[in-house]
Order: C-alpha cells, then sequence, then structure tokens
C-alpha cells in the first residue's frame, strides 16, 4: 500500500510541484488549497491528484479536512506543510490585520495541520513532516516583519517537534527556499530581476519549483529516516546559515 501525503497549498507554485513529486515516488497524494477552485479543478485534471479545499488557519477545518482525506485516502503518514502567504507593509505602516492574518497562516496553520497528523503518526511509529520556510526566515527581509517572524517561527518548531519525534520513527525537517521562479515572480520587473535580485544569487539564476520539490522527495523518503531537524537551505548560495 502507498504511503499517504498531504501536500498544504498543493495545487500551485512550489506546492503543485511538490504533489506531483510525491505521486511520481508512489505516494498517495492530497493537495490542499484555499481559495481558487478554478486552478485546484485543472491542477486535477492535469495530474489526477485529489484536491481538498480548506484554510489550514482554522483549526477546526484542518480537523475535518484531515479526517476527509483519511476517509478517502488512508491514514497521513507524510505531511508537507506548503501553504503560505505574505502582508508586505514596512514595520511603522504594518497592520495588526496584516501581522495576525500571516501568524494565522504561517505559523498557526503549520501547528493546526501538524497536531492534526501527529497522534496517528505517533501511533503507528512512522512519520515525515517538512515545511517550507524561506530565506527570509533566515536572514530577514525588509517589510516582511511579520512573514520573517513565521518562517523563523516554522524552524524553531521544526527543531522543537524533531526531539519528540525522533523515538516515534517521525522525522521533521525543513526545506527553505530563496528566490524561485513562480506566478509570484513573473510580476516583478525585468530591471529590477536583473539588477537587484539575479545579482545576489552567486549561482546567477532562480531556483525552479522542481528543485524544491526534489529537496523535499528526499526527506519524505525512506533514506532519510536519520535526517530530522535540519533545515535544508535552497537558495543558490545567496545566504549561508
Amino acid at each position: 500500500m502507498s504511503r499517504v501525503a498531504i501536500v498544504t497549498g498543493g495545487s500551485r507554485g512550489i506546492g503543485a510541484a511538490i504533489s506531483k513529486a510525491l505521486k511520481a515516488n508512489g505516494m498517495t497524494v492530497a493537495a490542499t488549497y484555499a481559495g481558487n477552485d478554478e486552478a485546484a479543478a485543472a491542477f486535477t485534471a492535469e495530474t489526477g491528484i485529489k484536491t481538498y479545499k480548506w484554510n489550514v488557519a482554522d483549526y477546526d477545518a484542518c480537523q475535518a479536512g484531515i479526517a476527509q482525506v483519511a476517509s478517502d485516502l488512508g491514514d497521513v503518514d507524510v505531511l508537507v506543510n506548503n501553504a503560505g502567504i505574505t502582508r508586505d507593509a514596512p514595520f511603522h505602516k504594518m497592520t495588526p490585520q496584516q501581522w495576525h492574518e500571516c501568524i494565522d497562516t504561517n505559523l498557526n496553520g503549520v501547528f493546526n495541520m501538524t497536531h492534526n497528523v501527529w497522534g496517528g503518526m505517533r501511533t503507528r511509529k512512522f512519520g515525515r513532516i517538512v515545511t517550507i520556510s524561506s530565506i527570509n526566515g533566515q536572514k530577514g527581509q525588509f517589510a516582511q516583519a511579520n512573514y520573517a517572524a513565521t518562517k523563523a517561527g516554522d524552524i524553531g518548531f521544526t527543531k522543537a517537534l524533531a526531539q519528540e519525534g525522533a523515538r516515534a520513527g517521525i522525522t521533521v525537517n525543513v526545506v527553505a527556499p530563496g528566490y524561485i521562479n513562480t506566478e509570484m515572480m513573473s510580476t516583478i520587473p525585468e530591471k529590477v530581476m536583473n539588477d537587484v535580485i539575479l545579482p545576489q544569487i552567486p549561482v546567477g539564476r532562480l531556483g525552479e519549483p522542481e528543485e524544491i520539490a526534489r529537496a523535499v522527495s528526499f526527506l519524505t523518503s525512506d533514506d532519510a529516516g536519520f535526517v530530522t531537524g535540519a533545515t535544508l537551505s535552497a537558495n543558490g548560495g545567496q545566504y549561508l546559515a
């Protein structure tokens, strides 16, 4: 029987690449999404991967959604916490709403999802949890005090939980991407990309979603059983943690 994986935010961008990679590895994948029904339907039509709609910031929705996945596909063996948002603003202009929206999705969402699979993983003595953090959770970023705080918090959460899961056969790790060639990056003006962003990256290019997916593929595999509490930086040498 194939292992069951949930990828949050798994129907677009980096999440879509991760969902496809885990399916290619023989897993049965459930991809969650928050709002874009059209994109989710197109993703399922393309890949055959079943999508589920709920907001990771809502604990009860996560509990119900995970129970539905388990009923449909089987107990969850692998969780990839990929869903995330930005609400950028210089701190003196940042509103409480911008702060809390980022915290609720990027940090509380990781708790909500992980907490609802943790008991089953402990009982079955196996689990793989990978959270997608960010280079900006490692080094900080102007106008992203909220986002950087959540992504740094994801790393701390992972280090602590890895110690709790180790004896239960559960590994807990982070992948911290740098600038990745997604739809969001395509909105950046060419001059900014060429004159500001690319010169910061020693390899001289953006990363590809599939490169992040390959990192997640390893960390969710049986081969990674001795890797836990780790942060895998995938940023082209832009920041050496």
